[in-house]
């Protein structure tokens, strides 16, 4: 364990100090080692070894079992012994039986394909770490310090924020749930300690994670690969807009998903060893939890897809070569976007979402962005000499990547729907016509009742039995209360309205 850098480096500076003033500088010192000792009793038994496969035989035949069709992140558990008596009169029993034994995660001699780090962020036993440690997960099995294990399903991930969720499919008992603190208040120069698994002898075991420290270099920076983010509007995730703390201490591989703690104990950010891999830049990353990141890992804790927030703008081109630092241009407004219905036009200078600056579209991007679809934000722009402040509710941002969230809503009738604003970003300025209000289908399932009427996707759902709505949830809570027969206005994309009545059996 690691928990001494810190405190060297203070030591070495009070060297050749006054006896009267060594005395208080011990002092000091003896409080310093002290909250590094409590921080990382503190927050160590809650900081995991997560070890990961992603092998295909688990699916394969004779031992393995067929994966979910239905949620990608439902990956079970493993029983090895069920699986040696099923290949027990298999005349490649020995070589099955040997196969079956690498494949145990359980088993703490085995060395696992790939592993990362995670935090138990509810006492149930949900752990958070880095959606790139689990990303095409066959199975996960997860070492928790002092209580042994338990296989793990991806309760939700997010692809964006590069987070994820797991689910404990047998969560011990006694588990504590991270303090989670406000990252968004860290500054460049303060003192962190990081707690991770790092690979090193005995990290298989779980019983501890290792301490380092070190200071916030830099706040607001991009990932080790982000010059491979060529669009603007579509980079690979949103910390490519600059979001990322970046620490001076080493985060070696294994840290990704450990925590970033400050001296008072309280966990302030998610690490990530991504530049151990790349040797882009010296030091490590981690993700704030910042207010934005905190709503984001709520979402995910419910096990619901994130869903980003979306203005429906086209940004002056001079945004994009950084030659505006007081504001956002805009250079048009699609129309039937949220920002559009909100009042906003072209040649606004938006200067504030919700009281955060804007200084350039990164800014603009981000704070939209992480606002999340649905909810409502205060945006501030200039016009010509004057100040407009308007209430928008967020669209959806269309983002393609997969969606891996346990928890969807039920598709009555055989529908699922979604933000219509998706249809912006499919076809920003159709003809210039304000398309109405609604949902969009987004999924229609094979011999349903919706499939019978030959609905398709991206049509838009404006009414159900006559009351309108507006967004997936008022869809989804007015079908929760009728029976067994609905009316849905449908709207093509031509802007044609008809009325089709569904039946369930």
């Amino acid at each position: 364990m690691k928990a001494w850098p810190l405190v060297i480096c203070l030591s070495l500076c009070l060297v050749g100090l006054p006896a009267a003033q060594a005395q208080t500088n011990d002092e000091i010192l003896a409080a310093l080692d002290k909250r590094v000792k409590r921080a990382a009793k503190e927050n160590g038994p809650s900081v995991v070894c997560i070890h990961v496969s992603r092998s295909p035989a688990y699916h394969k035949a004779p031992w393995g079992t067929p994966p979910n069709l239905e949620y990608a992140g439902d990956l079970g558990m493993f029983d090895a012994e069920a699986a040696r008596k099923k290949v027990a009169e298999h005349p490649q029993r020995e070589r099955l039986s040997n196969a079956i034994a690498d494949h145990d995660l359980s088993d703490p001699k085995v060395v696992p394909e790939s592993f990362g780090s995670g935090l138990v962020v509810d006492d149930s036993g949900l752990i958070l770490t880095n959606y790139h440690v689990v990303k095409g997960a066959t199975k996960l099995y997860v070492r928790l310090p002092g209580k042994g294990g338990s296989w793990a399903n991806i309760h939700a991930g997010d692809p964006r924020s590069d987070l994820a969720v797991l689910k404990l499919l047998t969560p011990p008992a006694g588990l504590k749930a991270l303090e989670v603190g406000d990252g968004g208040t860290v500054r460049e120069g303060q003192f962190l300690l990081t707690l991770c698994n790092a690979y090193t002898p005995g990290f298989r075991k779980g019983d501890a994670p290792e301490i380092s420290s070190g200071q916030v270099v830099a706040l607001r920076q991009t990932p080790p690969d982000a010059k491979l983010a060529e669009s603007e509007l579509h980079k690979p995730t949103l910390h490519h807009y600059g979001t990322l703390l970046q620490v001076d201490a080493k985060l070696a591989p294994g840290c990704s998903g450990g925590v970033l703690v400050d001296l008072d104990g309280k966990a302030v950010g998610l690490t990530s060893a991504l530049v151990a891999v790349t040797g882009d830049r010296p030091g490590g990353f981690a993700i704030p939890f910042d207010a934005g990141t905190r709503r984001i890992i709520d979402v995910l804790k419910r096990g619901e897809e994130v869903e980003y927030g979306f203005l429906g703008v086209v940004l002056d081109r001079a945004d994009f070569l950084g030659m505006r630092q007081n504001g956002v241009r805009l250079s048009r407004v699609a129309p039937g976007s949220p920002a559009g219905r909100a009042g906003f036009v072209g040649g606004d200078v938006i200067i504030s979402v919700d009281g955060k600056p804007v200084r350039n579209h990164s800014d603009l991007l981000l704070h939209v962005g992480m606002g999340l679809a649905g909810n409502t934000v205060q945006v501030e722009a200039r016009r010509g000499i004057n100040v407009v402040r308007n209430k928008v509710k967020l669209g959806k941002f269309f983002y393609p990547g997969p969606i891996l969230a346990a928890k969807r809503a039920p598709a009555r009738f055989g529908l699922r729907v979604d933000h219509s604003s998706i249809l912006n970003q499919r076809n920003p300025f159709p003809g210039l016509r304000l398309l109405p209000e609604g949902v969009v289908i987004r999924e229609v399932i094979p011999g349903s009742p919706a499939d019978a009427a030959l609905l398709q996707p991206d049509k838009l759902v404006t009414h159900v039995n006559g009351k309108q709505v507006t967004s997936p949830a008022e869809y989804n809570a007015a079908l929760a209360k009728i029976g067994k027969s609905v009316t849905l206005t449908i709207v093509n994309p031509e802007g044609q309205s008809d009325d089709i009545t569904l039946n369930e059996k």
